[in-house]
């Protein structure tokens, strides 16, 4: 670590450390790195809480960045390429990062370490190793942290979160998560760098390459994400922990094919994947296959399976059955399966499929801006985040290394 670096460190942990709380009434100063489409959307979110102002917007990509700033009908930031510049300023109080994951771990450190309060958006990290890290980090310079799993803002997320624990659809024994696609890239040859992008910042802690265009695709690589897997998989996943309330996985399996990237490219997750998490009483599963629809996102989300019903939640709409019961007398035609059923299904949030994220996103940032005045814990700290995170970062480690992975919660470690 540089001189310059530590001074910084050891003067805004003191400043840190005798800083008092934001007053109810005053403005939270946000910084924001990175701008890209969710950066860029978030910024326009949050802007509209007149108590939160943006006073710096950093990206590795001059285009990206003054797009964004373009989208901001209130803030006037300064720009900076250099995360860094933004940390080293004093007047700001939080710092927002939305980065290719591979930066999320070390930037909540360093912003921590700087006395900022910090919103990551998901996954905590690209490996277990860095969310360990962010999580010790938060902690030590007890630091307020959000991390970007919205659907906990979602009202009817919320709402099934009440019917699950309630026990209306009895003993849930297998929970499903289901997102389609992928995300895998084939091998491309290098090309110059563009104009205005700083490779070498974007690289930053990761492995070097060549600059290739794949690589803007960033999610598709395990240097800098998960695939499909660790994108959309976290929120999925993060739905299981909040309603089953527990976050504790007993080990990981994984079986995954290259089928449709031919030939395999072995620094993309595969296009085809099983995933599954064993808990202590019950299983979750992961797959990224779908049934083609004209709505293709309405069997998306979430299932899960009860002795007495199944639920399936997810970003359009919500609905049960009733189980049929098992090893039963076969019911009379007038007699439902498996008892009584329970209240007619619910409507659809919408008709017809749009993202609509909206209010969660809207809420889920105002929550955060609250707990920095409160200094309260946000809906999704930076524990929640670990621990929605964890089973993915796990199946990549199945896939990667063909190996069944059991969590040790105690030493914070997967093992083979």
């Amino acid at each position: 670590m540089s001189t310059r670096r530590s001074f910084l460190i050891a003067s805004s942990l003191t400043a840190a450390a005798s800083r008092s709380a934001v007053g109810a009434n005053e403005r939270i100063r946000v910084g924001f790195i990175g701008a890209g489409t969710r950066g860029s959307y978030m910024a326009t979110v949050a802007e509209k809480n007149e108590d939160c102002q943006i006073l710096a917007m950093c990206d590795v990509y001059k285009k990206t960045l003054d797009a964004a700033v373009g989208k901001l009908k209130v803030s006037k930031p300064d720009t900076y390429g250099d995360y860094r510049r933004v940390l080293d300023r004093k007047d700001l109080d939080a710092i927002y990062i939305a980065t290719p994951d591979h930066w999320h771990s070390p930037m909540i450190v360093e912003a921590t370490q700087a006395g900022k309060d910090v919103y990551c958006e998901k996954p905590l990290s690209n490996s277990i190793e860095g969310a360990v890290k962010a999580v010790d980090a938060v902690k030590k310079y007890n630091r307020v942290a959000q991390i970007g799993l919205q659907q906990r803002s979602w009202d009817h997320f919320q709402r099934c979160a009440e019917l699950v624990q309630s026990g209306m659809f009895g003993t849930i024994f297998h929970c499903q998560l289901h997102w389609s696609g992928s995300y895998t890239r084939a091998a491309e040859a290098s090309t110059p760098v563009p104009e205005g992008l700083d490779w070498e910042m974007f690289q930053g802690p990761a492995p070097r390459h060549p600059f290739s265009p794949n690589r803007l695709f960033w999610r598709s690589f395990y240097d800098y994400g998960g695939g499909i897997i660790t994108d959309q998989g976290v929120h999925v996943a993060d739905v299981v922990c909040w309603y089953m309330k527990n976050r504790v996985p007993i080990s990981v399996s994984a079986e995954a094919q290259y089928s449709l990237v031919l030939p395999p490219n072995p620094e993309c997750p595969p296009d085809s994947v099983q995933i599954a998490c064993k808990y202590d009483k019950y299983l979750m599963t992961f797959t990224n296959a779908y049934f083609p629809q004209t709505d293709y996102a309405a069997d998306q989300g979430n299932y899960f399976y009860g002795s007495k019903g199944a639920l399936h939640v997810n970003r359009q709409s919500y609905t049960y059955r009733v189980m049929p019961g098992r090893g039963l007398a076969m019911p009379s035609r007038d007699e439902p399966r498996g008892g009584a059923p329970p209240a007619p299904a619910f409507e659809p949030v919408n008709e017809k499929f749009a993202y609509v994220g909206g209010p969660s996103d809207s809420a889920h940032i105002r929550n955060w801006l609250d707990c920095i005045k409160s200094r309260e814990t946000p809906r999704t700290g930076v524990e929640t985040g670990f621990y929605s995170t964890l089973p993915l970062l796990m199946a990549l480690l199945a896939i990667r290394n063909g190996k069944t992975y059991v969590w040790d919660d105690q030493n914070r470690v997967a093992k083979a």
